[in-house]
């Protein structure tokens, strides 16, 4: 990307691009009647959330009316139904099981291979028209009732029974399991669609036309024990497969193979020792009837995914249209570009602020890292820094209130605690964590001796001042949302904010624009659908073992030795779920296992989701699998482990933080002002000293091994939060300022090591 004059002749802007959606590269690029076909089906399916969404009824009578209230007119469980079936029908045909060769054609190839998809067809259409016959069935009223709800008598020897296992089941995973097979081997242009492809698409669609209407009958009360309908274990069994070769094409295998040790342990628990046994083994046909329920896939991570995320999805893809995302990173240039390391920066404000509505760590990496670690390398930061830099200010962004990456509204959603409160929380954590990312990057550059951009370099400050009115969506947002408004109702009008704000720019929404938002919408939320999705297979069998609360048995134990050890405990097992899984998945499955146990040791309800949320949200920049770091090392062309290390050390700070949202709640912002405010500047001074300490750079200068270590451990205590603790926190920065002026102690003195000469 290079710099470009405006229209009217003014200076050069350095982000041209940024709202560009990235391609995939096993993403299908149609072109023609198929693209208009798949433009078709995408925007339909965003436009169909967001009037779903608002309560928007259709009337023969009255027309359209717009009720703006909190509901579906969709059943919830139906409407999740139809939310996956829709992701799942859009991911096949958009993404193909491998990767295309980059710059070259995929040439045709395995006819007979795809033949035997195209056959499977046959299996999948007749699973179908089961499913279609079976909904006529329940509509006609001609079943009994039981309890004012219709029953299905789907018991073995009946003929339900025997319909469901011959026409529906069997065809059905037949089409399921073969598709997928033949997706592997099935070799198509980059503008063909794949037969297999399209099979398993019709598969995620007659799933929904079995479930939704099964689950209006009195057989949804079975849901979960051995009693549940043979053909909702079917339904299950194919749309859990679907769901796992799904996550595959557009999140990794990392996520997938998680899933996969907690589907074997569902199988194997009664076979295992200790607090991984369970009772009773688990049929098949119990566990996939409990799995798609709200217990699991059906769940809280769904019940998100298909409200708040989605909402916000399309809230970025009309950001993205109106081309606002460029303006936010030219903004940062003019803002912050002429300080020393400039781009670094930059990156910290830009990223923060794209990472925060986006969602997703890695995807925020490759939309302004291609920007900024360019820039980053060219003042003069090594490839691994400048690429650990994006890294750690993207993830930043999902601990960035108010949207938090979702984040706040699964969170809301788990515990039941009002999103306002959730969002004023993350205030100083995120502070916390930008301010000492900022910190790090500008004592690097002080070390190096780096410099700014130059004046011509950078966009004019005054005049994007003169267009800070893009920002008003997210004003809007905030406001809305602070005044009481219901999320949905406030992404909402934020949304409409940014398609009437773009008539103040030359990239002005018409209907063509709009509808070319929503399509980027439908197109952007299917990776985190199946992830969300994945997760809650995950939360299905944590919550049908009751493995969750065996793991907050064993913090119960640590905690009668050291409730450090066993914060330490849940620090761990949080990373270890979240890494190589997106924040939302990672969050959604560390909350199942890990919160409970911290609830249980005496920790408040939003302290202990805090604390899990954070870590969950760490595991993008923690060695080995740090998801945003090897993104930004592909970027950057580092090698991608020293880019995770480095990333880990920019964002030090972030792991402590947590641990003082245990000792010192004010950092919450809960208790008297005095405290907060005490706490948050102690917790800044602290984190100031940290990075010092860890950089080796301070009040100016270079410092020696044991003014660092005084400065790390000034740190630890003013981060504590207590009275006591920030004297002595105080007092020990004092010492090191005072040695470092007076004494001026050698900066390349070696550390002596006992028993070395």
């Amino acid at each position: 990307m290079t710099d470009r004059q405006d229209e009217t002749g003014d200076e050069q802007l350095i982000a041209q691009g940024v709202d560009e959606e990235p391609i995939e590269g096993n993403r299908r690029l149609f072109e023609g009647r198929a693209y208009f076909v798949l433009a078709f089906v995408a925007t339909f399916y965003a436009a169909f959330h967001m009037v779903a969404l608002n309560g928007v009824s259709l009337s023969s009578t009255t027309g359209i009316e717009l009720e703006f209230l909190p509901q579906f007119p969709l059943e919830t469980w139906n409407f999740r139904i139809a939310h996956i079936a829709g992701a799942l029908a859009l991911g096949f045909i958009l993404f193909s099981a491998q990767n295309f060769a980059l710059d070259k054609p995929q040439r045709p190839g395995g006819k007979a291979i795809s033949l035997l998809a195209a056959v499977l067809i046959v299996p999948a259409a007749l699973a179908g028209f089961t499913a279609i016959g079976f909904a006529n069935d329940i509509a006609s009223g001609d079943l009994p009732q039981m309890g004012g709800l219709t029953t299905w008598a789907a018991f073995p020897g009946t003929e339900i029974y025997e319909t469901e296992v011959r026409w529906f089941g069997i065809p059905l995973l037949v089409a399921t399991f073969g598709a997928i097979l033949t997706g592997w081997l099935e070799r198509r242009d980059r503008a063909q669609f794949a037969a297999s492809d399209v099979v398993l698409a019709v598969c995620g669609i007659v799933v929904a036309l079995y479930l939704i209407p099964i689950y209006g009958t009195a057989a949804r009360n079975s849901v979960g024990t051995p009693f549940v309908p043979i053909g909702v274990a079917f339904a299950a069994t194919a749309g859990t497969a679907m769901i796992l070769e799904l996550t595959r094409r557009v999140a990794g295998l990392a996520l997938v193979i998680i899933t996969g040790v907690f589907l074997v342990y569902t199988f194997t628990a009664h076979l295992l020792p200790g607090i991984l046994a369970v009772q009773n083994a688990y049929s098949w046909q119990r566990f996939f009837g409990h799995v798609y329920s709200d217990a699991g896939i059906l769940g809280p991570t769904t019940a998100v995914s298909s409200t708040y995320i989605i909402l916000f999805i399309i809230f970025a893809a009309f950001l993205q249209a109106s081309k606002v995302g460029d303006y936010f990173v030219n903004f940062a240039f003019a803002a912050a570009g002429r300080a020393r390391g400039g781009p670094a920066k930059v990156a910290i404000f830009a990223s923060g602020l794209m990472g925060m509505i986006n969602g997703t760590s890695a995807g925020n990496v490759v939309a302004t890292g291609s920007l900024t670690i360019p820039l980053m390398k060219k003042v003069g930061y090594q490839k691994k820094t400048a690429g650990a830099v994006e890294a750690a200010a993207s993830t930043g962004g999902q601990i960035m209130p108010p949207i938090m990456g979702a984040g706040a509204f699964i969170m809301a959603e788990i515990t039941g605690i009002p999103y306002q409160e959730i969002a004023i929380a993350a205030i100083i954590p995120a502070v916390l964590y930008f301010v000492s990312v900022y910190f790090m990057v500008d004592f690097e550059a002080a070390k190096l001796g780096m410099r700014g951009m130059r004046e011509d370099e950078l966009p004019k400050f005054n005049k994007m001042v003169r267009q800070v009115y893009l920002f008003i969506p997210i004003i809007i947002l905030i406001y809305a949302l602070f005044l009481g408004y219901s999320v949905i109702r406030a992404g909402t009008l934020a949304t409409v904010a940014a398609a009437v704000v773009s008539w103040l720019t030359p990239n002005r929404m018409g209907l063509r624009s709009i509808l070319r938002a929503f399509e980027l919408a439908g197109v952007m939320s299917i990776q985190i659908i199946a992830v969300c999705a994945c997760a809650g297979i995950i939360v299905g069998v944590i919550s049908l073992t009751g493995v969750g609360a065996r793991f907050s048995a064993v913090l119960l134990d640590l905690a009668d030795a050291s409730q450090l050890l066993a914060l330490f405990f849940a620090m761990c097992i949080a990373i270890l779920l979240g890494m190589g899984m997106p924040t939302t998945a990672a969050y959604a499955v560390a909350a199942s296992v890990v919160a409970p146990g911290l609830v249980q040791l005496g920790i408040p309800l939003l302290t202990a989701h805090f604390f899990v949320f954070y870590f969950a949200v760490l595991s993008a920049i923690t060695p080995p699998v740090a998801l945003a770091s090897y993104a930004a090392a592909g970027i950057s062309g580092a090698n991608p482990m020293e880019t995770s290390v480095a990333s880990f050390k920019i964002g030090i700070a972030a792991f402590i933080v947590p641990f003082m949202f245990f000792y010192n709640s004010a950092i919450l912002m809960d208790g008297p002002v005095i405290d907060i405010v005490r706490a948050a500047a102690t917790a800044v001074a602290g984190v100031f000293l940290l990075s010092s300490g860890v950089q080796g750079w301070f009040m100016g200068g270079r410092s020696a091994w044991f003014i660092r270590v005084i400065l790390i451990a000034a740190a630890l205590f003013l981060i504590s939060g207590g009275l006591v603790t920030d004297l002595i926190g105080v007092g020990a920065a004092v010492l090191a300022f005072f040695v470092q002026r007076v004494f001026h102690p050698n900066p390349d003195a070696p550390m002596p090591v006992k028993g070395l000469d």
